[in-house]
């Protein structure tokens, strides 16, 4: 059931409409006064790639479609999700919804997103695998259309890698978690260490790659109520960059409090020989490099669960109080087509969840390490917290503190598991009564 909308003032609520609107004079029922139907996108690209090629679908769109014109709206990623929660309780929300799969549930069970089963053409549906309709399923509704996702990779600097003799890894032959930290402590010499752990925010990078090692955390029952268990798959990933930072001195523990993007200048350096990022870190790389610096994309880590690894994906939503729902998705359907689908990962530097998308030659060219991070796509999975209700607060009060801890060498593995399964036991117990 759709919780009350708090509606705000009437001047609040014109000025609101007028900025989503663009200011065109639409009418409550989503059109003008010539009834051409006029709906807001808000678009969370941000790369200039990325924000050029929405903006020049959305030109396309409506040069085609002159009775149904989408009106750009430059969102933003670092206050969606309140800004997102602003304008649907002030009843004006955009119709169409760029965010993150792992951003929806609170919406999704709000009765704030609309259901888009019925909505959703055939080509869609079919066009991308369930796996990655999973992500965007929350009860029995689809509340997005997941487009783009980013699987974690290594990035490597080629002179040292060539330099050492170690074996190089592939999509079809990666290093398992135990010939990695061989791999690094052999990397590691004077002035430089093996590999950077960026892990300023380490939960979802410890639950994602957790699952090649078969780690899960969270198990839902046949009743659908949600537990933590910390089992020995749980332990691998955390466990082997513990060794590398406290043991084998093959990790710098400098990293461990940084962003992505904080160990680049290292890494350009030569003070590390490997970061594992997220794909769309290649662009930063590309264009931050100096002049003759290698680097390669190698696939993360395997261990029991093969390749698999966990991803949010980036989604397109529909808003439940939107006029034009099935308009809306008929944008959407043109947006995410096969060759729209290539423009806006290469323009992201993601890749598309889309099967035809994926087998564009362009998303396999070993520039840059395309094929590489194309050929991981069909071994990711949906983040294992996914739909988890109270997730969130598990994520801020009881996993970030703990594993920051555990990686630093502050607790054992004994607390480690004690804190995330019994003190987060707890925590969801009260978002399942």
């Amino acid at each position: 059931m759709r919780r009350p909308v708090l509606r705000a003032s009437a001047t609040i609520a014109t000025v609101l409409a007028l900025l989503l609107t663009g200011c065109t004079g639409a009418g409550p029922d989503g059109a003008d006064a010539g009834g051409t139907i006029r709906l807001s996108f808000q678009s969370l690209a941000w790369q200039k790639e990325s924000v050029d090629a929405n903006k020049q679908l959305v030109k396309e769109w409506n040069a085609a479609h002159p009775r149904i014109q989408v009106d750009y709206v430059q969102g933003s990623w670092d206050n969606v999700h309140d800004q997102l929660l602003t304008s649907f309780e002030g009843g004006e929300a955009p119709d169409i919804i760029h965010d993150a799969s792992d951003d929806l549930a609170d919406f999704a069970y709000g009765g704030y997103l609309a259901d888009l089963r019925t909505l959703l053409p055939d080509r869609l549906t079919q066009d991308i695998p369930q796996q990655s309709w999973r992500t965007a399923t929350f009860g029995d509704g689809v509340y997005g259309v997941p487009f783009l996702q980013e699987p974690r990779v290594l990035i490597a600097n080629t002179e040292i890698l060539e330099e050492s003799g170690v074996r190089v890894p592939t999509p079809s032959e990666p290093w398992s978690w135990p010939e990695f930290r061989r791999v690094t402590a052999k990397l590691t010499g004077k002035g430089r260490f093996g590999v950077a752990w960026p892990l300023k925010e380490p939960v979802s990078v410890t639950l994602n790659l957790g699952l090649s090692a078969g780690g899960q955390l969270f198990h839902r029952d046949a009743d659908g109520k949600v537990t933590i268990r910390f089992d020995e798959g749980d332990g691998v990933m955390p466990g082997t960059v513990r060794d590398q930072v406290g043991t084998d001195r093959s990790a710098a523990r400098t990293a461990l409090g940084m962003s992505g993007s904080d160990t680049l200048p290292g890494f350009f350096g030569g003070r590390y020989a490997m970061v594992p990022l997220g794909f769309s870190y290649r662009q930063q790389v590309v264009e931050q490099a100096p002049e003759g610096f290698e680097w390669t994309v190698l696939p993360a880590p395997a261990g029991s669960g093969g390749l698999a690894q966990g991803v949010s994906p980036q989604t397109l939503s529909v808003a439940e109080d939107s006029p034009h729902k099935e308009e809306a998705v008929q944008f959407i359907d043109f947006l995410l087509r096969p060759a729209n689908m290539v423009r806006l990962a290469r323009g992201d530097w993601m890749l598309p969840t889309g099967t035809q998308a994926l087998a564009d030659p362009a998303l396999h060219t070993a520039e840059h390490g395309w094929a590489t991070g194309t050929a991981l796509a069909r071994d990711l999975r949906p983040a294992p917290a996914q739909s988890v209700r109270g997730y969130p607060e598990w994520k801020d009060k009881v996993a970030t503190p703990a594993l920051q801890e555990y990686y630093s060498g502050a607790i054992g593995a004994g607390e480690l598991r004690k804190r995330l399964v019994d003190d987060g036991n707890r925590v969801l117990a009260r978002y399942q009564r």
